[in-house]
């Protein structure tokens, strides 16, 4: 042991001997106190959970923060002693509860220090790491980490507590099988193991577990079916198995499960099967079998099981037939739902509509809130009606809603409409102050709607949960997306897809229309939290519903002439020629040069990728995916598949590879080739070992990469000098137009290119600026481009200001909290350097192990870079220069005689109000529209990333995503 390792654990020795000193001081002259050996633990327990407390009383005295009377609801705060050891003189901890505390640490290993302890409840916190193989060794009763962070396998040493009686481990992010030790678990009463990521097959040996009460394990991702061996649980009075990932059918012992209360069983892949036999389970209160592939009758005495008082739910099976005279005595039933086909019958709701006479080519809804009108006028239908467990509303136009089911286990009243306490930020941001929930089964229809072909474009926001560090950030919500019968989004999640919570997110389906009636339905498959904040949070949720036929034109006041179809078949032709021509100019233009790029045969890019197999996934947006392969020759490669649909897609297949192919830089992406066969349209890139920046700096946590200083210098000046190869080196000048993290992919030596050349534009010698559409990330683009479609290099240059600022800080442009002035990166630097404070913009992680001048340095070039005036800005190769400190620049005395930073806040404040017009992040609007009124567009990342919390890039319809 070194001196200074053995100098700490004296003094902390020393600290708890006079802690212990204290304590007994403190205590009343002849009261029990805890053994000094036991404080010290509880001092290493309180560090390792992140649990301050106040060691100047005695633990088992009750005072002070060691225990907590009449706390709120979910609130537990208790160290609960036995003190009648040593004639009454001695005391021993025997349970640590610490519920709904939002502790950060970790769970800790010093519990075995506490030889008496019984009970470790650590619920609603937000404490991570592993259980502790430590724990084996105790003879407790209960354990309980529900609603954490939890990740790891299981140990297996838990089995060898054979005193255990309640094992709960609910809403975490545990993995791996059930070790099949745990069938020595011969006292246990309760296994909770609901919403983990748990595979593999149950083991026989939890056949032995004849003590066990109450078993769940929902929302898990479990093999084969469910065990034969359930029958051998004769004394269960819980059984949940719902979203387990388990096939059907259900056995046939669990007849002999008689002691039954609540019994939950959902969506079972697998084949069909009769009612299983429940006649004996005479204390059943809750009945679910959803989705199970029932098929049949219902047999005649389960309306006489009297103990019924929650729920009956079978609904989504294939049951035929009556429904028993039995079923007439359920008058105190709270639900009761069934499911035959697509046809619902619900008990206690007639179905009546008055269709109107006119017929309708759109539908605006703003689900659960107020008329509100929208840009471009538009008007969203007021959807406030209270809905309920088992409830059909039509409203006086052409629309309608059915939901159905009850939000279990919360004990309050139900509600099924949420208002937003937060305030949300973007375009139409008063369609997200509320939205629908359902705890089953949420279907919107709509009525005397013109047949044809229409944009579905569902509105979603996350505002129930929180984005901070705290177990209400923990909740997983997952649901399924259906639209005409048709499932087009399995287990989707609002939070993922948007990149955070509070934060809009607008899905567009295709949907055809035959029967002038369309039908959205949402439906909770039993995957995601259940408990999280509260008990009953769970189930789909939507904000607002439009609906659009494309086929259909309204009249003009003043309509005569050619009809709305053969305007639209001219229009179309029109513009086919046009953008035909267009193509075949570009591509006379581009056969003049050496391009680098080679031909792929489709059936080499199948073996490469095995078949596009899914597993070899590695993105996926609306122009198609993008797949990992290996060459014969062991190249490792990246494979863009382009939707054939899409003509945008196709017009940025055809940019993409003339300008890439063209170029040939180090800190260039490689086009390695393209094909194009039958109808598919693929490009072939090098693959990039480290993804992309964005993912790197600032995506999910598992993902980020440890980066010094050095490193994102390096990758700064790599951008750079890309970019000077663009604008100034190449032989083709060209503008990229999309410079951003996620467009600047890293090899495996982090090594910087610049990707996506679907927008980049360009740019003749001999003109001073170009005129054009605007396309581009939102929050990245030069405001003399965002608002007059201005385009010069030096928009460029602008982006990779940003760019830059987000490599010395860690942080997403646009994530930044709203407090006052400051809403984005740029912003907040602007105010930290008028007021001497520059520093605090660097990113913590990297400690104090970096050059703070050369880091100055950085910040003010980035400064430059996202001068409001383009004149002002460097070019990039001016940029290198500087970066590389070859260029002698009084960089801080410069910029201070340029405009005040607060008049450039204020500028860019401006900026924004008209760029906030735009209806997504990533934009494309004609030069002379007005805002708001051109359709959207986007060239897709090549390598996406999925964005942690700590980051938020707002996904359009065409953005890509990265698979989780």
């Amino acid at each position: 042991m070194g001196f200074h390792q053995y100098l700490s654990t004296s003094l902390a020795a020393i600290l708890i001997l006079i802690s212990h000193a204290t304590i007994v001081a403190n205590s009343p002259a002849g009261a029990a106190t805890l053994p000094p050996e036991e404080v010290e633990a509880l001092v290493e327990i309180g560090k390792t959970l992140g649990k301050n407390w106040n060691f100047s009383v005695d633990p088992c005295s009750g005072e002070l923060n060691w225990t907590t009377p009449n706390a709120l609801k979910g609130f537990e705060n208790a160290v609960n002693c036995s003190c009648s050891y040593a004639n009454n003189k001695l005391c021993h901890v025997t349970g640590i509860v610490l519920k709904g505390q939002n502790l950060q640490g970790t769970l800790p290993p010093e519990v075995i220090r506490l030889p008496i302890l019984q009970e470790i409840d650590l619920s609603r916190n937000y404490l991570n790491g592993t259980i502790p193989t430590e724990w084996g060794s105790m003879q407790l009763l209960n354990i309980s980490l529900l609603g954490n962070r939890v990740s790891g396998t299981i140990p297996k040493t838990l089995a060898n507590i054979t005193t255990l009686k309640s094992l709960v481990l609910e809403f975490n992010q545990l993995s791996g099988s059930i070790p099949e030790e745990f069938g020595n678990l011969a006292r246990l009463e309760r296994l909770h193991l609901t919403s983990n990521n748990f595979t593999g097959e149950l083991p026989g040996t939890l056949s032995k577990l004849t003590t066990l009460k109450d078993f769940r394990i929902g929302d898990n991702q479990f093999e084969g079916g469910i065990p034969d061996f359930i029958q051998n649980w004769t004394n269960i009075e819980k059984l949940m198995i719902q979203g387990s990932g388990l096939n059907g059918p259900i056995p046939l012992g669990i007849a002999s499960l008689t002691n039954l209360i609540d019994l939950r069983i959902s969506d079972l892949n697998g084949n069909d099967s009769a009612f299983p036999y429940l006649r004996n389970a005479k204390n059943l209160t809750t009945l679910i079998l959803r989705s199970c592939n029932i098929v049949g009758q219902l047999p005649p005495y389960l309306g006489s099981l009297t103990k019924w008082k929650n729920v009956l739910d079978l609904s989504f099976n294939k049951i035929t037939g009556p429904i028993p005279e039995s079923f007439s005595a359920l008058s105190s039933i709270t639900g009761a739902f069934f499911h035959a086909g697509r046809a619902f019958i619900v008990h206690g709701v007639s179905y009546s509509h008055s269709f109107l006479p006119d017929w309708y080519y759109r539908l605006h809804i703003n689900c659960g809130g107020t008329q509100v009108e929208v840009e471009n006028d538009t008007s969203y239908d007021e959807d406030r009606d209270l809905g309920g467990s088992s409830r059909f509303y039509s409203n006086e136009k052409n629309w309608a809603f059915s939901s159905t089911g009850h939000f279990l286990d919360d004990h309050i009243k139900d509600s099924y409409i949420l208002e937003n306490r937060s305030r949300i930020f973007g375009n139409n941001s008063q369609l997200y102050m509320t939205a629908r929930l359902s705890p089953l089964s949420l279907t919107y229809y709509g009525f005397c709607l013109l047949n044809g072909n229409y944009t579905v474009n569902l509105h979603f926001a996350e505002i129930l949960f929180t984005e901070d560090r705290t177990y209400s950030s923990l909740g997983k919500r997952l649901f399924d997306i259906y639209i005409q019968g048709k499932l087009v989004k399995k287990d989707f999640s609002i939070e993922d897809e948007a990149g955070g919570v509070n934060r809009p997110i607008v899905e567009p389906f295709p949907a055809q229309v035959f029967d002038n009636t369309l039908e959205i339905r949402f439906y909770w498959a039993g995957k995601g939290t259940v408990g999280i904040p509260d008990r009953g949070v769970y189930g789909p949720l939507i904000s607002a519903i439009s609906a659009v036929n494309h086929d259909y034109t309204p009249p003009s006041k003043h309509h005569n002439g050619l009809p709305a179809g053969a305007i639209v078949g001219i229009v179309l032709a029109v513009l086919f020629s046009i953008s035909l021509l267009l193509v075949v100019l570009r591509w006379r233009d581009l056969m003049g040069l050496d391009l680098h790029t080679g031909s792929f045969t489709l059936r080499q890019l199948k073996a490469a990728t095995n078949n596009f197999d899914a597993a070899n996934k590695i993105g996926e947006g609306g122009f198609g995916s993008v797949y990992k392969g290996n060459l014969y020759d062991g190249t490792v490669i990246a494979v863009k598949q382009l939707s054939s649909k899409s003509n945008q897609g196709n017009r940025e297949f055809v940019n993409e590879i003339g300008m890439v192919s063209a170029l040939q830089h180090p800190n260039l992406v490689k086009l390695y080739g393209c094909c194009i066969e039958a109808n598919q349209l693929l490009l072939v890139y090098e693959y990039m070992e480290n993804n992309c920046l964005a993912r790197a700096l600032f995506g999910p946590k598992e993902h980020q990469l440890k980066l010094d200083w050095p490193a994102r210098h390096n990758i700064s000046v790599g951008i750079a000098r890309g970019l000077a190869h663009l604008h100034e080196e190449s032989r083709l000048k060209i503008v990229h137009r999309d410079i951003k993290a996620t467009n600047v992919l890293l090899d495996k030596i982090l090594n910087p290119k610049i990707s996506d050349f679907g927008l980049a534009k360009l740019h003749e010698e001999e003109s001073s600026h170009i005129s054009t559409r605007i396309a581009g990330t939102f929050g990245y683009m030069a405001p003399e481009y965002a608002m007059r479609g201005y385009l010069t290099d030096k928009a460029d240059v602008y982006s990779f200001g940003i760019v830059l600022l987000e490599i010395v800080s860690g942080k997403c442009n646009t994530s930044i909290k709203p407090k006052e002035e400051c809403f984005y990166l740029l912003d907040l630097a602007r105010v930290l350097k008028e007021e001497g404070k520059l520093m605090e913009l660097v990113d913590s992680r990297l400690g104090s192990d970096f050059d703070s001048d050369k880091v100055m340095l950085t910040i003010n070039v980035a400064l430059l870079c996202t001068d409001i005036s383009p004149n002002l800005r460097p070019n990039m190769s001016r940029v290198v220069g500087m970066l590389d400190g070859r260029a002698n620049e009084q960089l801080i005395s410069d910029y201070s005689g340029l405009s005040s930073e607060k008049t450039k806040v204020m500028e860019m404040s401006e900026m924004r109000k008209v760029t906030d017009s735009y209806d997504s992040q990533t934009i494309s609007t004609s030069t002379n529209v007005p805002p708001g009124t051109a359709s959207s567009t986007s060239v897709s990342d090549l390598y996406p990333v999925s964005l942690s919390n700590e980051f938020s890039e707002t996904k359009n319809e065409d953005g890509w995503h990265l698979l989780r």
